[in-house]
């Protein structure tokens, strides 16, 4: 279907991926944390003093997928990949047990990104990256997932962590509100949200709620709603100091500032003048400042480097032809946007392209998907040396 500025989106229009459960982490020991206690001003870009640490998870399955390829140039780039900063997805409460390891090689001039994503109900409008907690498991969420994450998080106050929170669920609230499970899990998503950024508001710690994309809160009609989903949040949450702002184009495919944008001459286009990642944060933070959230941004580049391949702007999983982008930068341009970073780690699956899987979604088995995928998380060694392939700019 073709999305207009009254469509209410019956789908995650990001692929949302877990992170493999099998990856074994491999500590590099280096300059581990910094002599005293970090404090992070989120009232600044912090991401002028730190890095985007490369994390050992993911490294792992880089070092890995290079033992598979038998090009040797190809491999010789593949293994740059692994020094690139990536988030680090705590998509259960058993992987809450990666941060511990993560954070032991974590120099004191890095930053260790986190992606917090395990609401109650998750994923509401898609089956392929839903979640381990049922609609009214709030409490387990509380007790069992956020709260050990902020005891991790407050002994390792030597450490610099950036957090992405709860990709998919403030927007969902926004589009997808007709939807039964939507609905059913709107006070989950709104408490859960609120009390994550309350409690992981930490001197360490800088965060950054999720607000879908250009192409999803974008529209003309989602906007202000969107904006206004965001600002309750973080006035529910205690109007927390360390929030810094908001997330967009997570684990997406939309240009940063391509012009005209990719779905310019679309019929609906005059609906949405937010066709590129730029227009869209500069168009969505005034919004946020008005209702009285901080509004600056981080924007995943991991696999935008190829545009022109979706059929529709709403098609997410596992994209056909898509390339590694822009790695992790404070360097954007656009004093509104904190940094470029790689939210998705790019050769781990949207989603599986097996129709008769418990959590098959049609939209990775659209023409524009990539087939064959494996179930979300798991790695794609296929998807990640095209990525590669088609990296712009190229390893």
């Amino acid at each position: 279907m073709k999305l207009t500025q009254s469509t209410a989106l019956a789908f995650a229009a990001t692929a949302l991926a877990l992170p493999s459960s099998t990856t074994k982490e491999v500590a590099r020991k280096v300059n581990a944390a910094c002599s005293s206690a970090v404090t992070l001003d989120a009232s600044t870009n912090v991401f002028k003093k730190y890095t985007l640490h490369a994390n050992s998870f993911y490294r792992a399955e880089v070092e890995a997928a290079v033992k598979q390829i038998s090009d040797s140039s190809l491999a010789a780039s593949a293994a740059k990949v692994a020094d690139v900063g990536t988030f680090l997805w705590i998509d259960t409460i058993a992987n809450i047990a990666k941060i511990e390891p993560a954070v032991s090689d974590v120099p004191c001039d890095h930053i260790l990104g986190l992606v917090i994503y395990d609401l109650p109900g998750r994923d509401c409008a898609a089956k392929a990256s839903n979640g381990e907690l049922k609609v009214g498991e709030i409490s387990r969420y509380k007790t069992e997932y956020i709260d050990p994450i902020v005891k991790i998080l407050k002994n390792h106050s030597n450490t610099a962590f950036a957090l992405v929170i709860e990709p998919d669920s403030l927007p969902n609230l926004v589009t997808n509100a007709d939807k039964t499970a939507c609905s059913d899990s709107a006070s989950g998503y709104r408490d859960g949200v609120a009390y994550a950024i309350k409690n992981l508001n930490l001197p360490n710690v800088v965060m950054y709620l999720d607000a879908g994309h250009g192409g999803w809160l974008g529209w003309d009609d989602n906007l202000k709603p969107g904006a206004q989903e965001l600002a309750n949040a973080y006035k529910n949450g205690g109007n927390p100091k360390q929030l810094r702002g908001f997330a967009t184009n997570t684990a997406g495919w939309n240009s940063w500032d391509q012009s005209p944008g990719e779905f310019a001459s679309a019929s609906d286009a005059k609906y949405n003048k937010c066709q590129n990642e730029k227009i869209y944060v500069d168009t969505f933070a005034p919004l946020l400042k008005s209702d009285g959230m901080p509004n600056h941004a981080i924007v995943d580049t991991g696999r935008n480097g190829v545009t022109g391949l979706r059929k529709e702007w709403g098609d997410w999983c596992n994209v056909n032809g898509a390339g590694f982008g822009v790695r992790p930068t404070a360097d954007t341009g656009d004093d509104l946007v904190d940094a470029f970073v790689w939210i998705k780690p790019g050769g781990e699956s949207d989603g599986t392209s097996d129709s008769s899987a418990d959590r098959y979604d049609s939209f990775c088995g659209k023409d524009d998907a990539f087939k064959p995928s494996p179930e979300a998380g798991t790695w794609n060694q296929a998807y990640f040396e095209m990525l590669l392939k088609n990296a712009k700019p190229p390893f």
